[in-house]
Formats: structure tokens, sequence, C-alpha cells
């Protein structure tokens, strides 16, 4: 509440005024950073500039505590306005309006070309235009599942409503009835290569009177109408959006008469300190040019932290065994263990405030989500066939003191929503991402849906782990990790059901004092000549190789590796130590398992020769057994390759 907040009616004169002239000073600091960068969007900063000035001006926020709990939440959708949000919040206090000048678009600075995290003020970094107003409706459901009276803005540009995640978002939120969240558009008709019109014609307000939300039309530019929209949409009995009919880098004449052409473009020197003297602001870009040239200040000094906001519970609970017996498979061992986590979530939310949610795609009886639906359908939320929203909405979830959980099948929650996971990544959210139906053990579903490079996608962000459980007893213990660990895990199962993982004694391996741990690899056999590596529900095949050689006399190690991304080590010397390998992966060899133990072992120094065995071309339609012996992943193929394998050594 910098300018007051929007319980009054109207704004006084006095606001009106202050409004005015921070938007000018504003809009000078935009035209600067633009042309002191060479680069950037000026016209869709300008254009959006005075709605922007009214949310963070007029909603629960404080730049002297931009990170206090249950404050109101502004996300800039269209993040190219970068040069407009960074001089909004600075002329509104929540840092010096020197360090955009300095800092924006310059190597190692927070104030990058499209906003980020690392800016206070700013709550989700956006990429992709579409992506934000998914992060608002996120941080709108954590507000409403925690009860704290916090509202989301979420500004927009007219040219992402051509994508379909914000019909995606829109439609979950009506859905949910989030009152407590208002989207702004940013309404100037322009986009990056002409005129909507010409670019892709459509019908806006009509689109999401349809989705059922409510629409107030205004003058973009007119201070007192964007608040008094804002103010009403706020009251308002369904999801609101306050259309604001803007002019494209409003406040420079000649700029506005060239439309688009500013859009994604700088002014040249001259021309900025024409636009600058139309505005009445100083010319000084001498001077910054000049401070610039300079070595860059020390940013996390001259910018508070970041908390992270993210949550975890603070136990996972006993967990359960499978008996030798037991016909069941890791998906539903996933499903019981969420119910129990789901338990433990509502005893610790009652005390400590560990609320838990879980997101489903119409897949709930799939994935096994369906058993903590039945038990808390309050806190389980059906986003219907949108993954690109959802996987987003998980990821603000998770950053708003929610511990979220998507069940999903792996081509869609993976291989679909790669870009929506990369975003998670970039924000350094604490998603949980259970995907099933992974592989060609998918069978009869066929190759469009045979998720084969879910760790070639997730492995190639810096922060997404890997889970890959070799039976229902390890997807038991590694769901309760996940669920008290911090970071961005995916949990991947296969369709079928899965023998239990025994020790020679024909006990449980993944049972008794077992402890899930994703830095190790599990030692199933033990042996000499070839390490035989296989990966997640691979185990059972290697398992039937491994026996088939013993009976021959011929023993070799069996190494289960269920955490691909952190292997030790000491286990990848213990898998190196005959130097030879073969590795057996539900997954493109190209970009798996095989390849990247092939490459650690490599980073140690350690030779050994890798065979990989895995989803070779794109499979067909089946049922899973018949697939992999097709593919030459089934027991007496995996046989065969260790033969020839100690036959080559030899």
């Amino acid at each position: 509440m910098i300018l007051g907040s929007f319980d009054g009616a109207e704004l006084a004169d006095a606001q009106v005024t202050r409004l005015a002239a921070l938007g000018t000073a504003a809009r000078g600091d935009i035209l600067k950073m633009t042309t002191l960068a060479a680069s950037g969007h000026p016209g869709g900063s300008m254009s959006s500039l005075d709605f922007l000035l009214v949310l963070w001006g007029f909603g629960n926020c404080d730049p002297k505590n931009p990170f206090k709990e249950g404050r109101d939440r502004v996300v800039i959708s269209h993040g190219h306005i970068s040069p407009g949000s960074y001089a909004a919040l600075a002329r509104l206090g929540y840092f010096d309006p020197s360090l955009p000048l300095l800092g924006f678009r310059r190597g190692g600075s927070p104030f990058e070309g499209h906003v980020e995290r690392d800016v206070p003020g700013i709550d989700w970094g956006t990429g992709n235009l579409g992506q934000g107003f998914s992060a608002a409706v996120g941080f709108a459901l954590a507000a409403r599942i925690k009860g704290n009276g916090a509202r989301v803005f979420c500004g927009m540009g007219d040219g992402e409503q051509q994508k379909g995640q914000p019909s995606e978002a829109r439609r979950f939120a009506a859905r949910y009835g989030l009152t407590n969240l208002v989207a702004v558009l940013d309404w100037n008709h322009q986009q990056l290569s002409g005129s909507n019109a010409d670019i892709m014609p459509q019908h806006i307000v009509a689109d999401w009177e349809a989705d059922g939300w409510g629409v107030i039309e205004i003058d973009g530019h007119d201070v007192r109408a964007v608040y008094r929209a804002v103010r009403a949409a706020l009251h308002a009995p369904v999801p609101t959006l306050v259309a604001c009919r803007t002019v494209m880098s409003k406040g420079v004449p000649f700029m506005e008469k060239e439309g688009f052409k500013w859009h994604g473009a700088a002014l040249p020197g001259d021309k900025c300190r024409e636009a600058l003297a139309i505005l009445g602001v100083a010319d000084d870009l001498d001077h910054w040019i000049a401070e610039r040239r300079k070595p860059a200040p020390d940013w996390r000094r001259v910018l508070p932290h970041r908390p992270d906001e993210a949550v975890v519970l603070p136990e996972g609970g006993a967990p359960r065994i499978y008996a030798p017996d037991m016909k069941t498979d890791n998906r539903s061992s996933f499903g019981t263990a969420l119910a129990d986590l789901g338990a433990l979530s509502a005893a610790a939310h009652a005390s400590s405030g560990v609320p838990m949610a879980v997101l489903d795609c119409d897949l709930s009886v799939s994935t096994k989500t369906d058993k903590f639906l039945e038990t808390f359908p309050k806190s389980f939320f059906q986003g219907g066939i949108a993954e690109h929203n959802a996987a987003v909405v998980t990821g603000a979830l998770s950053l708003a003191g929610v511990a979220a959980w998507w069940g999903e099948f792996a081509m869609f929650g993976v291989a679909e929503s790669y870009n929506q996971q990369r975003l998670n990544d970039i924000n350094e959210a604490n998603v949980k991402l259970a995907v099933t139906h992974a592989g060609i053990d998918v069978g009869e579903d066929g190759k469009t849906h045979h998720s084969i490079d879910y760790f070639a996608l997730l492995n190639s962000t810096f922060g997404w782990k890997v889970f890959t459980p070799a039976d229902p007893n390890q997807t038991d213990r590694a769901t309760r990790w996940m669920a008290t660990h911090r970071g961005n895990h995916a949990l991947v199962m296969g369709r079928s059901k899965i023998p239990i993982a025994l020790k020679e004694d024909g006990t449980p391996f993944f049972a008794g004092d077992y402890v899930f741990d994703p830095t190790r690899a599990d030692r199933i056999r033990e042996g000499d000549g070839v390490s035989l590596v296989c990966a997640g529900n691979m185990l059972p095949y290697a398992l039937d190789a491994w026996n088939a050689l013993a009976k021959e006399g011929t023993r070799v190690d069996l190494v289960s590796v269920a955490a691909w991304s952190d292997l030790s080590d000491s286990d990848l010397e213990h898998v190196a130590r005959h130097g030879n390998v073969v590795t057996v992966e539900d997954h493109n060899p190209k970009t798996g398992l095989g390849t990247w133990i092939q490459a650690r072992l490599n980073d140690l120094g350690i030779s050994a020769r890798v065979r990989k065995m895995g989803v070779t071309f794109y499979s067909s339609s089946g049922p899973a057994k018949e697939l992999y012996a097709l593919m030459g992943l089934d027991g007496p193929a995996i046989a065969r390759t260790v033969r020839e394998a100690l036959s080559a050594k030899r």
C-alpha cells in the first residue's frame, strides 16, 4: 500500500497528481534503459505503465518488506515489458531508480530483458508469452488454500491472447471461482510484426466472457478509470478481466504514430533525447553511458535477498511394505503413499501450516491420484486436459507455501510440457511431478504415447531430478522422500504390474531398513566380469537375465539405478570395476542412462566399455511384454548381450 489501498471509492486528486508524476519519471527511465542497452521493449512498457503503477501502488505490497507473507502479487505475463516493470517498481520505492539504468540487459545483472524473480516485486520470471497468467492462477489458488486474503493481479499483452495456455488458465480460474485474481490487459492492438488484426484477428473480450469471466473495458491511461475497474473486479462475483484500451509508446507522440515500430526496438540516442525533452525529463544519457562503463555494483548487496517460500512436509510417515506375493504396479503404490502424505499434510497444516495440493488433468484413475481425491477432495484440483497450465500452476503453488503435486502421463507431463517445466526450473520451484505410463511399457497406446525421452529432457535443465523406482516398495519410499525434500522432482513410473524385487533369500529388497537415497545405486546381486545396470521397471527383465545366467554358472553384478541425476562417484566406480558395463533402460539410449553413465565415467577418468540397451526406434502398439521382446529388451535378449560382453572381454 504505497499510494493507498483499493478501499476508497475513488482516487483523490493528490493521488492522481502523484501517479502522473511517477508516470512521467518512469517513462523517462524506460527510454533511457532501452537506449542505454540498445535493445528492449519500450512500446509495451509505456502502454502498460499506468496500470502497473496502480496495481503495485494500491495493492497490499510493501517495498520495505517485499516478501512479506500474505502480500498481494503482481505477475507480469508479458515479461518483455521489463523496462516498464523495473521503472514502476523503482519509482514506487522498491530499489533505487539508478539500478535498472545501470543494469538493464547487462551481463550478470538481475535486471534482465524479461522479468525475473531476482528483482524484488517480481514473483515469477515469465518466459514465453502466455505462461505468466498460469502462474498468477497458481498464486491465487495458493492464497485461497492458505486463506490469507492475498489478491493477485496479472498484467498481460494482447498479442499473447493468441496462445492457448491463457485460455486453459482462465477456465481453471473460473472453475474454482478465483475472484481474488484480476487480469489486466494492455490492449494497444500492436505486436512485434504489426497490428493484432493483421497478425491474428480474434475476439478477445468474447473469448474471456465465454470462459466465465467478467470483463470491464476502460481507457488504460485514465488512472481513475483503472483504479475503479480494478476495485470493481476485486468485488465481482466472478474472476474479472480489466481490458485497458492503450496506446503503444504512450507519452511520446512521434513514437505513438509509428505504432509497432517501437514494440521491440530501442530509440537511438538522438531520438531518445528528443523523447526525453517531450516528456520534460532530464537528459542525462551521457552520465549513464559513462556509469555503465564502470564495474557493475554487487547486485546481491544492493537488492534484498529473496527467502525460500517453498515448503516440504516435516516427515514422510512410515513406509508401507509390499510382500513378495503381492501383484501391483508402481503407480498404485504411489497413489497410496500420496494419500498417506495427504493425512500427514492435514495434520501438519493444522499446526505448522504445510498445506498440500494435488493437480490432475483428467487422468486420476490411471495415475492413481484418485486415492488422494477420495480422502482429500478439497485439496484436489481438476485442471482438465490442459497440461501447459497445470505445469505452471503447480510451480507457482510450490513457491507460495503449498506442497504441490501433479499426477500425469509421462508424455504429457514432460515432453508436452517441457517448456513449462523448464520455466519451473528457472524459477527454482518445488514441483513434485509424478508421471506414469512411461516408456514402451505403455504398450497398447502406441508410439505417440511412449515417453522415451523423459530423462533427456529434464536432465537438460539444471535443477530437475529424475527418479525411476524399481518396484512398489521403492516407489513408496521415493514418494515419501520427495515430499520431505526441496526441489523439482520427477517420479517416473510405467503402466504394468511389476513383481516385488527380492533379495536372494526371498525377502523384499526395498523393505525393512532400506532407505531411499538419491545418490546411491542399489546393488541387487554381486558377481564378476560384467556390471549389468538397469533402471526402473527394467529390473524384473534384468533379473530374468541374471537368473538365467546364474543357472549356467555365471554370476555378474546387477545394479538398479532409481536416481539417475546424482549417482555417487563411489557407485560409478563400483559399476565400472570390471571395465565392462551393460545398461538396460526403457528410454532412448542416445540420451538416457547408458550415455549418462558413460559421460560420468569419462568425467571421472574411469575406463570402461559400456554397451547400451534401450528403445532404439519408435515402437508399435501391443502388450508391453511383446514390445520388450520386439525391442530386444526382455530377459533372453539381455542375457545374450551379457554373454557377448563376457566373451569380448575374454
